[in-house]
């Protein structure tokens, strides 16, 4: 009987260690707790706030902000992110008065490539 319950405990903490890992189909790319690249610190000072620590998306004032790792945003192309980081769409404000044509470009590769774990299309 405890054989039994020893087993199911170690389990289930197996388990839920494999569904907070970084692994995980559903999180792709890396860390950006851990990244010390320039575009993530450029992620944690603009983007975090709607899109979560670790991109995965969040409640904001009632309203879904999407993942930047999978779903819809992993479905749009290079030129798409860049628009939407450029000129925005509402809720998101455009960040072309904030960032630089380069810094912009660079955060589009670090969607595809980093958090998405894609290639990017130029």
């Amino acid at each position: 009987m405890w054989f039994k319950i020893l087993v199911l405990a170690a389990f289930a903490i197996f388990s839920a260690g494999f569904a907070c890992s970084p692994q995980n189909s559903e999180y792709r790319g890396v860390l950006i707790a851990e990244n010390d690249s320039y575009e993530a610190s450029i992620y944690r000072q603009n983007c975090a706030i709607c899109h979560g620590k670790e991109a995965l998306g969040k409640e904001v004032d009632g309203q879904l902000v999407p993942s930047l790792r999978f779903g819809d945003a992993a479905k749009r192309t290079d030129d798409e992110i860049y628009q939407q980081i450029a000129n925005g769409k509402l809720p998101m404000p455009s960040f072309k008065g904030q960032l630089t044509e380069e810094e912009i470009r660079r955060m589009v590769v670090f969607v595809r490539k980093d958090l998405q774990g894609r290639e990017t299309q130029d």
